[in-house]
């Protein structure tokens, strides 16, 4: 409890100078941002692999996350985020409105972030815990949500002529658990991307390879098997047109991994190893009253990324029947249409509908799922 309240008086201080050197300076060192989220959201026909449905769900969700920065000099600055959520769910900062273990009971609350990170020159870094430094278009590789801590390098380059735009390369080390032994036996991943824009920036091409070492089967420690990624992802986004503005986008996943020779890995999975997704844009959200739209057709196989580090936002699969709430969405095909509309300049309101099959099943039927979700969002 003590420890709590340190944590809590740390923060209210933290801020409060911050707000003081806004208030005297023009240029201050501090800097702070927030969010808060309000999720109404509905599931339905989600079936599970016996065969039978799970109970239709309607739930009232929030999410709160608060951020203070600090410049040290020109070239460097340290990091911090706190946020809601429950420790052993990365995936998923939101708390659901009644859900608490007693009534009217403490939030849980835990960082989120925090780092060193440096800019000199084309050369960039940080060394902590932050934000998932590869580009990404969605969430089917890796979640929003899942913060790696390790350390980041990079380098950028601007424009170098009419067809060839900037290029960055970018590369790091994340240790998701400690072995407590030497480094090669650590749960870790390891990236490295190579990002190219041509044509003005209209199209960006950004080939990654990924390796992950000593993942589990089963995250949070209930594992029955150890094993290897090395995927190879290649993502490429075009801008068709400027007015109004249409993106096409698209992502390739293969793991290279040979699972053949591995008898822990189910016969049925072991040539599951590659992904897709291909999703289009439309519209921009610049001012008020405008309006975006998206919609992504994805393919997942079951060992085409790690699936408890990607979104649990698609459906209601999870690990919770071996000890774990992660999600587990690989294994699968669906589709997500989204629509966004800004109300203000810092509030958005979000519709999101989801629909999921199996691709193959781990019990005597595919389990599907069905979602609808509505988010307003609101930040500074």
């Amino acid at each position: 409890m003590l420890k709590k309240q340190a944590f809590v008086f740390f923060i209210t201080i933290l801020i409060y100078v911050s707000l003081i050197a806004q208030n005297d300076s023009t240029e201050t060192k501090f800097s702070v941002s927030g969010d808060f989220r309000f999720r109404i959201e509905q599931d339905w026909a989600s079936r599970k692999s016996d065969g039978t449905n799970r109970e239709d769900r309607s739930r009232l969700r929030y999410r709160a996350r608060l951020g203070v920065n600090y410049k040290i000099n020109p070239w460097g600055k340290i990091g911090m985020r706190i946020r809601t959520g429950y420790f052993i769910k990365q995936q998923d900062p939101h708390l659901t409105i009644g859900d608490g273990l007693n009534e009217f009971g403490s939030l849980p609350i835990g960082i989120e972030k925090l780092y060193f990170e440096t800019h000199s020159g084309v050369f960039t870094g940080w060394i902590g815990k932050n934000t998932y430094p590869f580009k990404k278009q969605n969430e089917l590789f890796w979640s929003d949500n899942v913060y790696p801590e390790g350390i980041t390098v990079g380098v950028k380059f601007n424009e170098t002529s009419g067809i060839l735009g900037s290029w960055s390369l970018m590369s790091g080390h994340y240790i998701l658990r400690s072995s407590g032994a030497s480094f090669d036996q650590d749960q870790y991943f390891q990236g490295v991307q190579i990002i190219t824009s041509f044509l003005d920036n209209k199209v960006v091409v950004f080939p990654s390879f990924y390796y992950f070492n000593n993942m589990p089967d089963v995250p949070d420690g209930n594992q029955s098997y150890f094993l290897d990624y090395a995927i190879i992802h290649l993502g490429v986004s075009v801008g068709v047109l400027k007015n109004p503005s249409i993106k096409l986008g698209g992502d390739y996943y293969k793991n290279f991994n040979n699972l053949k020779k591995n008898d822990s890995v189910p016969a049925a999975f072991r040539d599951q190893k590659q992904g897709f997704s291909l999703s289009v844009d439309v519209g921009e959200l610049k001012e008020k009253g405008d309006l975006a739209f998206n919609a992504t057709l994805t393919r997942l196989e079951r060992y085409a990324i790690v699936d408890f580090l990607a979104q649990n936002d698609w459906a209601r699969w999870d690990y919770s029947s071996m000890g774990s709430p992660d999600g587990r969405l690989s294994n699968l095909k669906g589709m997500e249409l989204r629509g966004d509309y800004l109300l203000q300049k810092n509030f958005r309101l979000c519709l999101r509908y989801f629909i999921v099959e199996q691709l193959i099943p781990t019990g005597i039927a595919k389990e599907t799922g069905n979602r609808i979700r509505l988010d307003l969002d609101i930040n500074f």
